[in-house]
């Protein structure tokens, strides 16, 4: 650079301090020396430029040439000497992602129909419950009242027995179409876990085998409740066969001993 610098002082010297007047021009005729030497010094130049450029050195611009120095630097530079907190993500739509996603849809959609037919069917297991131990109740108050009743009072008695049995009755149809759409939901979680499984999803397929788990236990005690009070109620029953044969037996003597009495009268 400091051979360059002092080639072009030798040339402006040579062109500028000869020519300074149109009657100089004799002057850089005679003096030959000088014209081959601003020569040399612009032959210099010129290749010192050129190998400039050809190596590439830093702040040299060729002409046409775009500078690419900010395309690499990195997703947090925009602009010039600015940053900003952006990251570009790209979104992957392989065929593999997309069944993925297919399948956590499934096992959400299945999840949803399962949790709502366990909740229909535990509440009808629930109110089935309740009509049946009502009816117990009911009925054995009356088998405790036999023969204290009045008419009136019995029929009363008999009309509430026959409206908690029908209402028992009605919850238990319930219970199994609500058992049905259970166990077809439950089915269907365990293909869609399955095909989750398959397709990757593995978490989706953790998730929906986990739901079955609950459901099936949630439906399990409320399916406890309900044997419960079909055994109470097989019980009642029992008991009302056996309190009826010693009423109608209790009956029985009654006549008996006031036709026998009858008899003596004669």
């Amino acid at each position: 650079m400091q051979a360059v610098a002092q080639c072009s002082v030798c040339t402006s010297r040579a062109a500028g301090g000869l020519l300074r007047k149109q009657t100089d021009f004799p002057l850089l005729r005679n003096n030959k020396s000088a014209l081959r030497r601003g020569a040399a010094c612009i032959r210099l130049l010129s290749n010192s430029e050129s190998v400039l450029l050809s190596k590439g050195e830093p702040g040299v611009q060729k002409l046409g040439q775009k500078r690419t120095d900010t395309a690499h630097r990195g997703p947090l530079s925009v602009g010039h000497g600015l940053a900003f907190p952006f990251t570009q993500q790209i979104e992957n739509l392989s065929y593999d992602s997309l069944i993925i996603r297919a399948a956590s849809v499934v096992t959400d959609s299945s999840s949803t129909l399962l949790s709502q037919t366990s909740l229909a069917l535990v509440n009808a297991l629930t109110d089935y419950s309740k009509a049946v131990q009502t009816r117990i109740i009911v009925q054995r108050r009356y088998l405790a009242s036999l023969g204290k009743l009045t008419p009136s009072e019995e029929d009363l008695f008999l009309a509430a027995i026959n409206a908690q049995r029908a209402e028992a009755t009605d919850r238990l149809q319930e219970c199994k179409h609500f058992e049905t759409n259970w166990i077809n939901s439950v089915n269907l979680c365990k293909m869609a876990a399955e095909a989750a499984h398959s397709s990757g999803a593995d978490q989706a397929s953790i998730t929906v085998r986990a739901s079955i788990q609950v459901a099936q236990s949630q439906v399990g005690e409320a399916r406890k409740l309900a044997a419960t009070a079909d055994k109470k109620l097989a019980e009642t029953k029992a008991e009302e066969i056996q309190r009826m044969a010693e009423y109608v037996a209790f009956l029985d003597g009654e006549e008996h001993e006031v036709h026998e009495a009858y008899l003596r009268e004669d």
